[in-house]
């Protein structure tokens, strides 16, 4: 199936996220604010806050509602959407389809076209709509949902924008110096825990040294808050070393745990028998620091002559996925192998993962790397993935709309154009299942606020949601 065929072709009159039944119904005497509040809550997610996400069709300029409270009541089987008859009663059901008629715009080429059943993907456990977000970025890597509804995206070329009411703002000023070389650029973006106290955004990048008259750079991160369109209060709170020329194995996910920990990877700039098993370097490691910048005073190598303090754990290629698992607290690790052995790594504090002493990959040109995939003293990944899928992006689902996915990893795929779904028990993996394949070159993978998964395609430069139907 060609890629276009994911996306929206077709109009539809009217596709409804269906709600999740255990709700309680509104209130025979709710009030037009509580309706809008509803939509927002459980149909939002299909038909787009401004509501959209709907094509030009005769019910729009009909007298009354009759049109779209059948299409609510009765259902539109054949194109995913369910009845809701059982969930509604005739008053909420007039109240809605009131909502919806009124806020269609005056001018219809707003309007995008909405779901029909060829735009249905099926999985194990759910039904799927591609749905597509934003279009024409250039390497989408982070993306982060702000208080207010918008989304915050950055292009790795070294462009920072806000996403609001279906339009791109201008780039953000006030970026720190970039090495926007090769793999390396503007990278990943999180919010503070308590954003909504202290306005912080957390940015990795490829930090240009700018007292080198050579281009060389190293990860870095920083902080900031956003006003209007300029970032201020900049804080730099890590910058790697040694700094190189090198345009690769930069990491760099950031992943805040519940005590305000900021965790991160920083890959091992190509240079895998130098760094990765040496603590006088912050290169082929896992780091953690508070979300100020200074170093926990537990971390495990803090009192280890010539240690870099902020290091967690080390013998790392390049990390490109970092979460906390909500229900556990545990962190989860993806990286990226040479040629096969890319992993799904449990981090614990002073381990050491391996890497280049062991590992299930070979080099790049077919020759042997190393002829030892275990050692006494070093972890085995939970998971191993050869052929290399270069696994970018990780993420948790949470929330309500996908329950039966709930506490799973998703997983992108940037080598083969997926999103793997991985099930966990304990510290192991029992299932597996590919989502959405050939979707491009997954880059980034994260849950919205209301539950829905948004994925940051690389190929082609665009963010897309997923959204379940019924």
């Amino acid at each position: 199936m060609k890629r276009q065929h994911w996306f929206l072709l077709l109009g539809t009159v009217l596709i409804l996220t269906q709600v999740i039944h255990s709700c309680k119904n509104w209130s025979q005497t709710s009030r037009p604010d509580d309706t809008a509040s509803n939509y927002l809550t459980y149909c939002a997610g299909c038909h787009d806050d401004r509501l959209e996400k709907f094509a030009a069709k005769q019910w729009m300029d009909e007298t009354g509602s009759a049109s779209i409270e059948r299409s609510i009541r009765e259902g539109i089987p054949a194109i995913g959407m369910p009845a809701f008859a059982n969930t509604f009663n005739d008053k909420e059901i007039k109240e809605l389809a009131d909502y919806v008629k009124q806020g269609i715009p005056s001018d219809r080429s707003l309007l995008k076209p909405a779901v029909t059943a060829n735009g249905i993907i099926r999985s194990e456990a759910y039904n799927l709509v591609i749905d597509t977000v934003v279009t024409g970025l250039e390497v989408p890597w982070g993306l982060a949902f702000l208080p207010d509804g918008n989304l915050l995206i950055s292009e790795r070329k070294g462009r920072l924008h806000t996403f609001s009411q279906g339009k791109l703002s201008a780039p953000i000023e006030g970026l720190p110096p970039i090495m926007a070389f090769g793999q390396g650029g503007l990278l990943d973006l999180a919010l503070h825990p308590e954003y909504d106290k202290n306005g912080w955004i957390y940015i990795s990048y490829s930090a240009l040294d700018t007292t080198s008259s050579e281009q060389i750079g190293s990860t870095g991160v920083m902080r900031a808050r956003l006003k209007g369109n300029r970032l201020t209060d900049q804080q730099i709170l890590f910058t790697g070393s040694p700094a190189t020329d090198k345009g690769h194995h930069w990491g760099c996910k950031l992943a805040f745990d519940g005590k305000g920990y900021l965790f991160f990877g920083v890959g091992e700039r190509g240079q895998h028998f130098d760094f990765p098993q040496r603590l006088d370097n912050t290169n082929g490691k896992i780091h953690r620091i508070h979300d100020d910048g200074r170093i926990p005073a537990d971390n495990p190598f803090v009192e280890t002559p010539g240690a870099i303090p902020s290091i967690y754990s080390y013998g790392h290629r390049n990390p490109q996925g970092t979460v906390v698992h909500p229900l556990t607290g545990e962190v989860w690790e993806t990286e990226h192998g040479p040629m096969g052995g890319d992993e799904l790594n449990l981090i614990k504090p002073g381990l050491n993962y391996g890497w280049p002493v062991i590992s299930y990959g070979i080099n790049y040109d077919g020759t042997i790397l190393t002829e030892l995939t275990e050692k006494e003293g070093m972890e085995q990944p939970v998971f191993q993935w050869t052929p290399s899928i270069a696994p970018c992006g990780m993420t948790v689902v949470t929330g309500n709309r996908f329950k039966r996915w709930e506490n799973n990893l998703l997983v992108g795929s940037l080598r083969f154009d997926y999103v793997e779904r991985m099930v966990l028990e304990g510290d192991k993996v029992i299932h597996t299942e590919k989502l959405v394949e050939g979707i491009g070159r997954v880059r980034n993978v994260v849950m919205s606020p209301d539950g829905l998964v948004y994925i940051g395609l690389e190929e082609p430069g665009m963010i897309v949601r997923l959204v379940p139907v019924e």
